[in-house]
């Protein structure tokens, strides 16, 4: 077992090295090149032709041709079936279809029974050790004006949720190209639009079920809901280098047992869906410019792409509203939430029209498709990231025996992990939000892998993470007590 011991003064900084960002993979970062503000303009613009696609009209027999939800979720079945024929059938394309049953008013939205359809595609990973191992990018297709319940009406739904579900078709885009042109991604990638979501989450959640009854190991999922980066004449709050990523604290399914452990040991911001937000974090650090203090900007890395980045916002999700990432929560998933970082309420929700010069209405020209592009290239990066590295470390235990100012950490090697996988201790203060230091832990042979650190672990959160030879690294694990 390694041993970095200097001292034993259990100071945070008498061992490893401050965080640095990762260089970033140059196939990873010619993909992001390739995501176009063009074709997520012509996504947004398809999806708003179908006139209203509120989930509840896929029982309507009246509408004309082209129009509702049901048309749409053809559309996306067929684009996704389009970058399929173009990487040589690398994705598979796949409806989760299902009947709701009746929540009527007033706590439902959901008079009648009504089939409800999730459109998926799948990239399957290039390592048959590592390919069970999934990353899943979502946004829902279904949109909604001022009455939940109402098919007929104009609903254009263009930042909510277009924009979104043109994230996950972007993603799907170039990803499968760069798979034909030889990106090789070990693990399994799912770009998914949901339905349902306006209605009550249905479709997500009906997919969650799913994902869990089947045995999914999804490792991360991120949803996209409202990331248009709203345009609104005179807004002038609206910070288009932005995006939040919402994610819970305590996890949905943890036992009183858990929450009681989880509350002694500090950690109620160490969720799986909280790593995952900070993975998030790092993986902007690598690809993107991020604005320094004086609004200049300060490069993160070779080649960095304009200055954008992630914002933790520490909360489930906003007031007063949800998100098809709570599906997958509440099933026990790591998942996150991108949202703009100023929402415009007179353009979510509402029928279009202009009362006393304001304009309402969720219409195009308030969609910033640059920015659409940037959250795109965020999910993108983040998906080819965490599909490239090993899989996470399982069983991460710090050792609890003594009262002592060491830290001794035991880890075993994740799902399919290579015989070549480094692995990453990294800690931070218990007040900060991101991690602040790393040690690196070269391979070592099967079994218990273990380092003990001069460091005290009653003054900082510990995680370990896998790391490959090209420095791609998985989302963090936190310890458990081992005693």
């Amino acid at each position: 077992m390694p041993v970095f011991s200097e001292d034993n003064s259990g100071n945070m900084d008498a061992s490893g090295q401050p965080i640095v960002a990762a260089p970033g993979d140059p196939a990873i970062r010619q993909a992001l090149k390739e995501i176009s503000p063009t074709q997520i303009r012509q996504s947004i613009e398809k999806l708003v032709s179908f006139h209203n696609r509120n989930t509840l009209s896929s029982m309507d027999t009246n509408l004309a041709s082209g129009q509702g939800v049901t048309a749409a979720a053809d559309w996306i079945a067929a684009e996704f079936q389009r970058y399929s024929v173009a990487c040589g059938g690398c994705l598979e394309v796949k409806r989760d279809s299902f009947t709701q049953q009746p929540e009527p008013p007033p706590q439902g939205r959901i008079p009648k029974p009504t089939t409800i359809t999730n459109v998926y595609a799948i990239l399957r990973g290039s390592d048959p050790s590592q390919a069970a191992r999934m990353v899943l990018v979502t946004g829902h297709y279904d949109s909604r004006n001022t009455g939940p319940m109402e098919t007929e009406a104009e609903a254009p739904g263009a930042n909510d949720d277009a924009s979104g579900v043109a994230v996950s078709l972007e993603c799907a885009r170039v990803l499968a190209n760069m798979r034909a042109k030889g990106l090789k991604l070990p693990a399994t990638l799912v770009f998914v639009a949901v339905a349902g979501e306006e209605q009550g989450l249905n479709g997500s959640l009906h997919l969650a079920e799913f994902a869990k009854s089947e045995g999914w190991q999804l490792e991360g999922v991120l949803n996209n809901d409202i990331v248009g980066g709203n345009t609104t004449p005179g807004e002038t709050l609206q910070d288009k280098s932005a995006v939040r990523v919402f994610s819970e604290g305590i996890p949905a399914t943890a036992t009183p047992a858990e929450i009681k452990r989880i509350m002694g040991l500090g950690a109620e911001s160490d969720s799986p869906s909280r790593e995952l937000a900070r993975s998030v974090v790092e993986v902007s650090r690598s690809y993107f410019a991020t604005p320094s203090k004086d609004g200049s900007r300060a490069q993160s890395g070779a080649s960095a792409l304009q200055a954008f980045h992630p914002v933790l916002i520490f909360r489930r999700d906003r007031y007063l509203r949800g998100g098809d990432h709570t599906s997958f929560n509440q099933e026990g998933f790591a998942a996150v939430r991108f949202t703009e970082w100023r929402e415009d309420y007179n353009h979510q929700h509402q029928d279009v029209r202009t009362e006393k010069g304001v304009e309402y209405g969720d219409l195009l020209k308030f969609v910033d498709y640059s920015y659409v592009a940037n959250v795109a290239r965020l999910n993108a990066a983040t998906l080819a990231t965490l599909a490239s590295a090993p899989a996470p470390p399982q069983n991460v235990t710090i050792v609890t025996k003594n009262l002592d100012n060491n830290t001794t950490l035991h880890w075993a090697a994740g799902l399919g992990a290579p015989a070549n996988t480094a692995y990453e201790v990294v800690w931070r203060e218990t007040s900060a939000p991101l991690w602040q230091r790393s040690l690196e832990v070269a391979p070592q042979s099967a079994g218990i892998l273990a380092v003990t650190l001069p460091v005290s672990k009653d003054n900082v959160i510990f995680g370990v993470r896998a790391l490959d030879p090209a420095g791609h690294r998985s989302i963090a694990v936190t310890p458990v007590p081992e005693r």
